[in-house]
């Protein structure tokens, strides 16, 4: 394919892109080709000459598509939505076709200057006080190893990196057990150990951290000879919303010198509207904060808003220039690479640009207080229902139920019977999760394009399908 023949291609995927998204509610929503479909409509061999673009999108329609999860479908109620709003796609294309190595600040001086002024809307926009700085990571879960990385540096006075780990005291890092799977790769990957990862016990509604129980599981610690260096707190938890009280156990990190790191992945986006900031409460005094604008804002994957009290911290524990990366001759340059595990990076800050002003604040922010409501008004309708018990109550959009005839011996296999006949039926998509050891089905309302008829139709399906298992 020649670049001459690039304008009407475009046109045409642009057209189709479109159609695309105005008619996905029309699909199943959970892909529902069986496993090796796709591999095996795909030839075993490269083809030796080129092959005619016609073909090509043919094939892309035919083989590929059916093997797709509609994740911008109006209907995706599972795990998180990561969404693509219209601006944040044009954005993406515009990147694609300039395709900058974005790795320093003289590689593309206009991708750094725009995450730096970006990252500070965000901040602006989630009420985080003057003097947080950020930085575009590609994932929550690089953001927390990046955080991980910094907690076991400061413990060991910066030398982790030279001398390692070994005949050092044991770190320990403080979490609960509904923080995500992420920490648990970010303490293998750092040479910590999972045996250090020390799980603090929940209470309460918000199924958060008790901060007693963390000061006496540090005291402890100190009292075996051990090393606390880090605390992770969630604010809206994978499972089901999950939230810590930010205020008390950042108070006792602080007492102990503890290096602070807050997953808030998915519902950093709602503290955009000052009515659900009391849920993190106290968050000016962490040292580490992630959210993904990629889950619930509108931007599309990857996307992932990083900010630090100091990033000199990170800096220390992350950069490393030999000459070929240094940048001669310009002062009070940022070069994101050294905030960052990988030395790579894209030019994420456009999508938000363009989304952040395509829309505002305020539309951002009535499409989060919308997804909220709707996902109230079903969690009290299903309340309702003789045979749904409701688990865990809203937290945001996200809560969890469960379908509980009278009388029935095993609920965790019903339920998971339940949730692979709406998955199946393909007018709905929702997951499971376990709740103090047993089966619940989650709902989170967070797609971009999702409505009130949307989120309520749900009700229909899942009352319609469980009457058919009995």
């Amino acid at each position: 394919m020649k670049w001459t023949e690039f304008a009407g291609w475009g046109r045409r995927v642009a057209d189709w892109a479109q159609d695309y998204h105005l008619t996905v509610g029309d699909r199943p929503v959970r892909a529902q080709t069986r496993p090796g479909a796709v591999l095996n409509a795909l030839p075993a061999t490269p083809p030796e000459t080129p092959e005619d673009m016609e073909q090509v999108f043919r094939d892309f329609e035919d083989i590929v598509m059916p093997g797709i999860t509609h994740w911008q479908h109006p209907r995706f109620f599972a795990y998180f939505a990561s969404n693509a709003a219209a601006p944040s796609v044009l954005a993406e294309f515009l990147v694609a076709a300039i395709a900058p190595q974005c790795m320093l600040w003289q590689t593309s001086p206009a991708a750094t200057e725009m995450e730096t002024r970006m990252m500070d809307w965000l901040r602006q926009a989630l009420g985080l006080p003057d003097g947080f700085a950020g930085v575009i990571q590609d994932s929550a879960s690089t953001a927390t190893l990046a955080a991980v990385l910094t907690m076991r540096e400061r413990a060991l006075n910066w030398q982790g990196n030279i001398a390692g780990l070994p005949g050092q005291n044991p770190l320990r890092i403080y979490a609960t057990s509904e923080v995500h799977t992420s920490i648990d790769r970010a303490i293998w990957i750092s040479g910590i150990g999972q045996q250090n990862l020390v799980r603090i016990p929940i209470k309460g509604d918000w199924r958060g951290m008790d901060p007693e129980a963390l000061e006496a599981a540090i005291k402890s610690d100190l009292a075996a000879g051990l090393t606390p260096a880090g605390l992770i707190l969630c604010v809206g938890g994978t499972g089901v919303g999950a939230t810590d009280p930010i205020a008390a156990c950042l108070a006792v990190a602080k007492k102990y010198d503890l290096y602070t790191h807050v997953d808030a992945a998915w519902s950093g986006s709602a503290m955009i509207c000052p009515e659900f900031r009391h849920y993190w409460a106290g968050i000016e005094d962490a040292d580490s904060i992630v959210f993904n604008p990629h889950k619930w804002l509108g931007a599309q994957f990857d996307c992932s808003a990083h900010f630090l009290k100091n990033p000199d911290d990170l800096v220390k524990t992350l950069a490393i220039s030999p000459e070929y990366l240094k940048t001669h001759g310009a002062e009070g340059i940022i070069n994101y690479s050294e905030w960052s595990v990988p030395l790579g990076r894209r030019f994420r800050a456009l999508k938000l640009w363009f989304l952040i002003r395509a829309y505002g604040l305020e539309g951002l922010r009535e499409r989060l207080r919308n997804h909220v409501k709707w996902s109230v008004q079903l969690h009290d309708k299903l309340a309702t229902h003789p045979q749904i018990e409701i688990v865990t109550k809203p937290m945001w959009s996200l809560f969890s139920f469960r379908y509980a005839p009278e009388g029935t011996a095993d609920l965790d296999d019903l339920n998971i019977r339940l949730v692979n006949a709406i998955n199946d039926d393909g007018r709905i998509y929702l997951t499971q999760t376990r709740v103090d050891g047993r089966i619940a089905i989650r709902f989170q309302a967070g797609q971009f394009e999702t409505t009130e008829e949307d989120v309520m139709m749900t009700y229909d399906v899942i009352t319609e399908i469980a009457g058919t298992l009995g």
